[in-house]
């Protein structure tokens, strides 16, 4: 009984977004008519569609992985609506839905409706004046037509336990339509595969970076301390009126030494996430910037360490390329949250051709990206603009 309900529930479910997909089809004739409306209605019908997502996924049990938010300015959601395979799923599933959910549904609810409106007409028909009308057309005004209420309950019932075939049978072809195709799973697992390497080797990389650092700079200035201090005591001992002079050049190499030692606590981890989080130190960053700098963000809480690192270094990066190399005259920053994914986008309004083989740190930010299983993604073609959207997992 609990998979008939079960069932009944996702098939009503099912006409509701039926009727959103009629709508959605409404706007996709809209958007063909006038083209430049599809980038901004396309992330809307993605929503529709990843409602339903969530939808098949409660009744199934299968999770069914949504592609990234179509986000970002306008010139990369076109590029991204009429190339991304995703976007043509999702036309199809609004096409198929709109169709085989409005009938599924409409039938499952005009059933049960019949089936709830049976014992009504056998029991309650005498205290309406004049008798009343069944679901198929029999005006019940005795006893002797109350009583086909009871075959035609039973006939209804016998109906009503072939719900979950019709759900099962709706959910099979939209999970097939919605679902990514076996050779993009093939690729997402070489992709994890290749993601796992990356973050070991991206590890070790950050580990010998520190270890450098530490090396080469904090110990050599510490050592240097050492020395100056040996010397300040042995001055103290021979010449005293020149000792305050050696302490004070210990002193300030003390000084180097702990701005040093800053310098890489600073790269593993900013402080100004623990104090302002990521939204407010991506605030401070923007402000920073030489080239004014517009920054979107809700408020998006904390999140984990690592995420927030990426996403810190991730921007600083782009806006040190958009202040030294894009000529820009504005830029923007936007960050938010869908779907438990954290987006940002850095976009300018500069030349555009953005090399990642020039040394622009973009490489870097792919790495420290998908050693979090995100993902980095850069547009800039010849005469702008330049979109850098960064994809992370929020990890709430």
């Amino acid at each position: 009984m609990k998979r008939i309900w079960a069932s009944l529930l996702y098939l009503a479910t099912g006409l509701l977004t039926a009727i959103a997909a009629w709508l959605a089809i409404g706007v996709l004739l809209l958007s063909v008519v006038v083209l430049p409306l599809l980038p901004i209605t396309a992330p809307w019908i993605r929503r529709i569609v990843d409602f339903d997502r969530r939808r098949l996924a409660r009744f199934t049990g299968v999770e069914i992985p949504s592609p990234p938010p179509l986000d970002g300015p306008w010139l990369h959601r076109a590029q991204r609506v009429l190339t991304d395979p995703d976007s043509r799923r999702d036309g199809m599933w609004v096409l198929l839905h709109a169709l085989f959910g409005t009938l599924s549904g409409s039938v499952a609810i005009g059933i049960a409706g019949a089936l709830v409106q049976q014992p009504v007409a056998l029991f309650l028909w005498w205290t309406v004046p004049g008798g009343m009308a069944n679901s198929f057309g029999v005006h019940v005004d005795s006893w002797a037509k109350a009583l086909l209420s009871v075959p035609i309950a039973i006939v209804l019932a016998l109906i009503l336990t072939q719900f979950p075939r019709l759900a099962d049978l709706d959910a099979t072809w939209a999970r097939k339509l919605l679902a990514p195709p076996k050779a993009s799973l093939e690729k997402r697992l070489a992709e994890v595969v290749a993601t796992r390497a990356a973050a070991l080797q991206a590890h070790g990389a950050e580990l010998r970076r520190i270890e450098r650092n530490l090396h080469d700079g904090t110990q050599n200035k510490l050592v240097g301390v050492v020395m100056m201090l040996g010397i300040a005591e042995r001055t103290l001992q021979q010449n005293p009126d020149n000792a305050l002079q050696a302490l004070l050049r210990a002193q300030d190499a003390a000084g180097d030494a702990l701005e040093e030692l800053r310098n890489v606590v600073r790269s593993i981890h900013p402080p100004v996430l623990e104090d302002l989080g990521l939204d407010g130190a991506i605030q401070a960053l923007a402000a920073r910037c030489p080239v004014p700098c517009v920054l979107s963000a809700e408020h998006l809480g904390r999140l984990p360490a690592a995420v927030e690192a990426a996403a810190y270094f991730a921007v600083a990066e782009a806006l040190t390329n958009v202040a030294k190399h894009s000529g820009a005259k504005r830029a923007w920053v936007s960050l938010n949250i869908i779907n438990d994914q954290l987006t940002v986008i850095v976009h300018d309004d500069g030349k555009g051709g953005a090399d990642e083989k020039q040394g622009t740190g973009l490489d870097g930010i792919r790495g420290r990206v998908a050693a979090l299983d995100g993902n980095a993604d850069v547009s800039s073609p010849e005469g702008g603009p330049t979109v850098l959207t960064v994809v992370l997992p929020a990890g709430r």
